[in-house]
């Protein structure tokens, strides 16, 4: 009996799971909302490039082609190389483009107070249950019709940086409403093409409120339109570490963090003694290499001038996946004045423009921008019909979505979530997880009870916890990704041990490349 997949989203993390179905004999189909592949690559500024290394965002078998020079390409290299990924292994006749899933219902089976007495997942602990399916309510953007699809897994891979904006709450009377100018989130401003963004901020006195990536790479970009005419200015609540380059100082995070070694010096859900007694002497290591980083980038870069000192350590950055790059010539732009930084815990907005709290006059402003993320739990909360599902994925005992092995749901049959936690390198997360969801469906893996699942997950985010600390808003495994990728391979029945011979396995950097031909092994 054929078993029907189908996957949301032609990302990166849609295209890699179809690949791999692909190869082990499934038939999948696709949806997709816009009319080609890409997901948020098809959504950004001009001004986008890779943050990382090229080399650590390629798929494990298919490398940038040497056409491309540079070290961190644009968003339309990397579209032109997601592109290029599908025609090579012939993904498109599977992709159904214009395709917005309206919502999924499980239908068929068990009732939910029977689901609630499993011991194991799905009632019997393998991929495919005998009774129900997945109904997928499915509209096609162009002339809006819908129609019904029927699946007996789903694959979600809608990503979290699109379709909900997280937009600040504020009193009556002093939101946008009172403003006399435009006010807009910047994942409107990224559906711009360049024409319109262009014109839309030239000439225009820029207000973006936050602090990480987007802002700063919106506020580069506005000051590149205006310069020293009309000033970019960022209001921030919190500041964030940023390298000035990853090509170099990813290497050097590299051997300093992302290797064997420097796993030891942090507590891993699910550790052993000897590893918790080892990871607790070293805490001090740990300590004093997060200090002499920062230590370096202020010494180097004028932070303190431009109050972009964090209040938390280049650690914590680094556990929270929330360390970036900062934009070409950034500093320039501050020190010429085209791009203006403010602190503030709280703003409210008047009929000129923004008012900064301790401040007597406001600024004034024709544009403000939204750079203040996205509620990406929600957006997979409301693809759900069913509200008990809907619980489950926002409920009261976690504070982000429970997955085990970061896929899997434990109170959710045949449904799996890939690219939702983040890591150093999303691409490679997602196939790796992609691997292991296909072994997993191929019957070669087997599952713990759904109470060892929830068991596993609250110690995952416990660990995320407890290096996030307030700044943990989101699962990431950004501090012991080798420990994650060993579980992974252990479940494939794959030998987690990747480098040949003693140094290299405890004191090089870990990356995608140590995992090529992992199917093959």
């Amino acid at each position: 009996m054929e078993r029907r997949v189908a996957i949301i989203g032609a990302g990166t993390s849609g295209l890699v799971a179809c690949k791999y179905l692909l190869e082990f004999g499934f038939n999948p189909t696709v949806f997709e909302v816009d009319d080609g592949v890409g997901g948020l690559w098809r959504h950004t500024m001009d001004s986008t490039k890779l943050q990382s290394n090229k080399q650590a965002y390629q798929f494990m078998d298919f490398p940038w082609p040497s056409s491309v020079k540079e070290d961190n390409p644009s968003h339309s290299q990397v579209l032109d190389y997601l592109n290029s990924y599908a025609e090579h292994f012939s993904l498109l006749p599977y992709i159904r483009f214009n395709s917005k899933v309206i919502d999924i219902d499980y239908v068929g089976g068990e009732s939910i107070e029977e689901m609630k007495a499993w011991e194991l997942w799905g009632g019997n602990g393998r991929p495919f249950c005998s009774k129900g399916t997945w109904h997928i309510t499915v509209q096609h953007t162009k002339n809006l019709s819908s129609e019904v699809h029927k699946a007996e897994f789903v694959v979600l891979c809608i990503g979290k940086y699109s379709g909900f904006p997280n937009i600040p709450e504020f009193s009556q009377g002093q939101g946008p409403e009172v403003f006399n100018g435009k006010v807009m989130h910047c994942m409107d401003y990224s559906n711009l093409d360049n024409k319109a963004a262009a014109e839309l901020i030239t000439g225009k006195r820029v207000t973006i409120i936050g602090s990480h990536k987007s802002a700063l790479d919106l506020a580069a970009e506005c000051a590149n339109a205006n310069r020293i005419m009309h000033p970019c200015t960022i209001i921030q609540r919190t500041a964030y570490w940023f390298l000035p380059d990853f090509n170099i100082w990813g290497v050097i995070a590299g051997f300093l963090y992302f290797n064997r070694f420097g796993e030891l010096s942090v507590h891993k859900p699910g550790e052993p003694f000897h590893l918790s007694l080892v990871a607790t002497l070293l805490s001090p290591l740990r300590w004093g290499i997060s200090k002499v980083l920062e230590t370096i980038l202020k010494w180097k870069f004028p932070l303190k001038k431009y109050g972009l000192v964090p209040n938390h350590s280049f650690f914590h950055n680094l556990s929270t996946c929330l360390l970036g790059v900062f934009p070409d010539n950034f500093f320039d732009k501050l020190k010429e004045g085209s791009i203006l930084i403010k602190n503030s815990k709280s703003f409210s907005f008047c009929s000129e423009g923004v008012m900064i709290d301790g401040e007597a006059k406001p600024l004034e402003s024709d544009l403000v921008i939204f750079a203040t993320g996205y509620k990406g739990d929600q957006k997979i909360k409301n693809i759900f019909k069913s509200p008990n599902f809907q619980n489950y994925i926002i409920g009261p005992e976690t504070s982000t979505v429970p997955l085990y092995r970061q896929i899997i749901h434990p109170r959710i049959l045949q449904l799996a979530i890939i690219g939702y936690a983040e890591s150093t390198s999303n691409i490679f997360a997602s196939e790796m997880r992609s691997l292991w969801l296909v072994h997993f469906l191929d019957g070669n893996i087997e599952l713990p009870s759904i109470r060892e699942m929830e068991e596993e997950v609250k110690l995952w985010e416990e660990s995320m916890k407890q290096y996030g600390g307030t700044y943990f808003w989101k699962s990431c495994i950004g501090n012991c990704g080798i420990w994650y990728h060993d579980q992974l391979c252990k479940d494939m029945k794959r030998n987690p041990r990747r480098k040949n011979g003693f140094f290299a396995e405890w004191f090089e950097p870990y990356g995608l490349n140590d995992y090529v031909g992992l199917t093959s092994e």
